[in-house]
């Protein structure tokens, strides 16, 4: 029963540590100096740019091509997964 419990508690932090990461991205990768989530900035405000795509099957993976690229949008170096972490939880904001 032990290992079980030490299983689901390792599990339990990996996730939490993932959700708090998401959030680090959008920092560490330097958004919010031209974002902020619901007022305009250099950028559009993240609120804005969901509302805008909200509608669109291909915005995370156009997005993330966007800010990989720099077309469109400063280039960001950061890996895929950051990328992508940063891009769902834009399109997430409401």
């Amino acid at each position: 029963m032990k290992p079980v419990l030490g299983i689901l508690a390792v599990a339990g932090a990996l996730v939490a540590g993932a959700a708090l990461a998401q959030g680090d991205v959008l920092k560490a990768k330097g958004c919010m100096n031209c974002h902020a989530v619901d007022t305009k900035k250099a950028g559009p405000s993240f609120k804005d740019i969901a509302a805008k795509n909200k509608d669109a099957k291909d915005a995370q993976a156009t997005m993330v091509a966007k800010l990989k690229d720099g077309k469109g949008h400063m280039k960001v170096s950061a890996s895929d997964a950051e990328l992508n972490a940063a891009v769902k939880e834009i399109l997430s904001t409401k």
